[in-house]
């Protein structure tokens, strides 16, 4: 009889390949690349632009809001994702055909609700400039 512990095998053959995949690429290219360092390439680069100003300066709250909003809501098709795949074994799994469905609609309700409180809030409306939401 095979020990349990030899049953993670395979998981950690795929660990070790893909670690020496990695570092096989970055050792090999040390010696195939090109390496000579300018004074162009030693600069910031910030897409072309010449840096201008401090660095520390601060950004509106609405830059962090609306990628956090973004978070959320493609989080949203996390959960959507599977209840679609498996929509029509719903009634096997749950032993009704509309609990489901209604329970979908609940939790795109709650979405809904998070997505008006959003719109009443003004994050989305970039028309004015509030430094302070």
């Amino acid at each position: 009889m095979i020990p349990y512990y030899w049953q993670y095998l395979p998981l950690l053959m795929q660990i070790v390949v893909a670690f020496g995949l990695a570092g096989m690429m970055v050792f090999a290219s040390q010696f195939i690349g090109r390496h000579r360092n300018s004074k162009t390439k030693l600069e910031a680069y910030e897409c072309g632009i010449e840096a201008v100003g401090d660095a520390r300066r601060r950004f509106s709250v609405r830059f962090y809001m609306v990628a956090m909003l973004f978070i959320l809501f493609d989080v949203e098709t996390v959960f959507m994702m599977p209840w679609a795949v498996i929509y029509r074994k719903l009634p096997e799994i749950t032993g009704s055909r509309l609990f489901g469905f209604w329970e979908m609609i609940v939790y795109l309700g709650f979405l809904a609700v998070g997505l008006y409180y959003i719109v009443r809030k003004g994050i989305l409306n970039w028309s004015t400039d509030k430094a302070d939401l």
